[in-house]
This record gives C-alpha cells, sequence and structure tokens, in this order.
C-alpha cells in the first residue's frame, strides 16, 4: 500500500474535537452527497495564501452538495501557531465555511496519508476517493495561479462526468509530525503522479 491514500479507496474513519467544541466522525456528513477532506493548518504561507480561492470554491459547491472538512494534523511543538487555541481564534476571525478539526494524535493524516498543507481528497457518495492533491497550482500567489484542480474535479464530480485529473501533487508545506525535525518526510511517502 502506498502512504497515501489511492484512487478508488474508501475514506477513512474519523472521530475528532472541532473548534465550534463539536467532535466528527466520518458518518457524522452522512447526509453529504459528497465530502472533500483536506489537511490544513494555521501558519502555512500555502494555506494562509489559498485559504479564500478554497472558501470561494466550497461556497460555489454548497448548493451541488458538497460539503468541506478541514483537518489540523500539525505537531504543534514543532509550530505553536498550530495548536487548538489558535485554531479557534483563527475560525473565530475569518468564518471559514468548513468544520475545523484537530488531529492532535495524526492519526488522521497516517489514515489518508497527508503530505502537505493544503492536501485535497475528494469523495463520491459512496465515499470512494476520486481526487486527490493540490487545489491550486500556485497556492502562495493565487493571483498567479493558472489551474484550479479542486475545481474542476468537483465540477466533473457533481455533474457526474470522469474526473479527467483524478491525481496531482499537493503543494504546500509537509505535514510537521510529531517528535520529528520541521522538513521531515516518512519515507515511504512520495510524489502522487
Amino acid at each position: 500500500m502506498s502512504f497515501t491514500l489511492a484512487i478508488g479507496e474508501k475514506a477513512p474513519d474519523f472521530r475528532l474535537p472541532a473548534t465550534d467544541g463539536k467532535e466528527y466522525a466520518l458518518e457524522s456528513f452522512a447526509a453529504s452527497p459528497y465530502l472533500v477532506v483536506f489537511f490544513t493548518c494555521n501558519h502555512c504561507p500555502f494555506v494562509i495564501g489559498s485559504d479564500e480561492v478554497t472558501r470561494k470554491t466550497a461556497e460555489a459547491f454548497r448548493e451541488k452538495g458538497v460539503t468541506f472538512v478541514g483537518i489540523n494534523s500539525n505537531s504543534e511543538q514543532t509550530h505553536p501557531n498550530d495548536s487548538f487555541e489558535h485554531m479557534v481564534q483563527r475560525m473565530n476571525e475569518h468564518r471559514f465555511p468548513w468544520v475545523y478539526l484537530r488531529d492532535k494524535e495524526q492519526t488522521a493524516a497516517k489514515a489518508y496519508g497527508a503530505l502537505r498543507t493544503p492536501h485535497f481528497y475528494v469523495f463520491d457518495s459512496e465515499r470512494r476517493l476520486v481526487y486527490t492533491g493540490r487545489g491550486v497550482d500556485n497556492p502562495r500567489e493565487t493571483d498567479k495561479m493558472t489551474v484550479n484542480d479542486l475545481e474542476r474535479a468537483l465540477t466533473e464530480l457533481t455533474n457526474h462526468q470522469p474526473i479527467s485529473v483524478p491525481l496531482t501533487n499537493p503543494i504546500g508545506c509537509n505535514v510537521k509530525w510529531e517528535g520529528q525535525d520541521a522538513h521531515w518526510m516518512p519515507a515511504d511517502a512520495c510524489d502522487l503522479v
């Protein structure tokens, strides 16, 4: 098995606390026809640079049955700004249109094979993976982006078309793994394409 969840595989379950004070599992989103799970954080310039594009995509596809779920798996020992308290503060400030979950034990990051922040996973109505990788081709400077891969995948999915590009490499900071150097990546983590 590769490090990152493969196209066609089922979404791994999770049970994680959110910034809204509730706890969520995969089944919490059962009413949504489609699900986007993405690994994100508070500090990464690639996340900060593309958050508003992600917001627009989430809002545009909400009426088509797409729910977005953000997960922060970063070690707060490596980056104190990625603590749960800072997550709550960030959501209060920005009011993003997604649930923001804390994966302190990094179990979700390992189950999904998250490589970077942001890293997107798009699931169909059966919760099978149909797209994974980047949101856009220049998340740090979205005024220079030329491709929105996430929007294309969601357009195709919600129009019941095959996903033309199911795999791209996520672009961003690597996930900050507990007890490791800030730039460490698991040995079996590799490019998706």
